[in-house]
């Protein structure tokens, strides 16, 4: 992204970027400099066992911005790890100053990493695990839950149980 035709918030989220810093919560920071804030909900079918594998997650967008601002930003500093495909980069790791906190990124395979979005979960243990393709980044959680990001959207995120995860 050009710094001198980016917008102001595009501008702060590629330094921010540059930084190693996201925005604190549940939110997904794309590019632009657009954000969506979302709530990771968990059910449970009727009656439910308390089995994880009977479990359904889902992360709700419940705000869409192009101008925000925030009090707190975490540090991405620690990355897991980094899978390329097809001029792509996806990067995973953890905000350890911060709880522990997963974030997942998708950038360009260029000398700067270029963002094109960036997701951060409180919810989410670290990210251990990432894989690119064409039409998705999955990203598999130290508590064992995968996360479909898909590449054009990913707000629209599948969690699922892995084989053996623990929930």
């Amino acid at each position: 992204m050009n710094d001198a035709t980016a917008t102001p918030m595009a501008q702060l989220v590629h330094r921010r970027w540059r930084d190693r810093e996201a925005p604190d919560g549940d939110v997904i920071v794309f590019a632009d400099g657009s954000l969506r804030v979302m709530d990771l909900l968990r059910t449970q079918p009727p009656g439910g066992s308390g089995d994880p594998r009977a479990e359904s997650w889902q992360w709700l967008e419940i705000l869409r911005a192009t101008e925000w601002s925030t009090e707190d930003w975490v540090d991405v500093e620690s990355t897991h790890a980094v899978h390329v495909h097809g001029g792509s980069r996806a990067s995973a790791g953890e905000s350890a100053r911060h709880g522990s906190i997963g974030w997942v990124a998708l950038t360009r395979d260029d000398g700067e990493s270029t963002l094109e979005w960036l997701a951060v979960s409180r919810w989410s243990d670290p990210f251990r695990e990432v894989a690119l393709d064409d039409t998705a980044l999955t990203a598999v959680s130290t508590a064992g839950r995968v996360w479909t990001f898909p590449r054009d959207a990913p707000q629209n995120v599948r969690i699922t149980l892995a084989p053996g995860g623990r929930g």
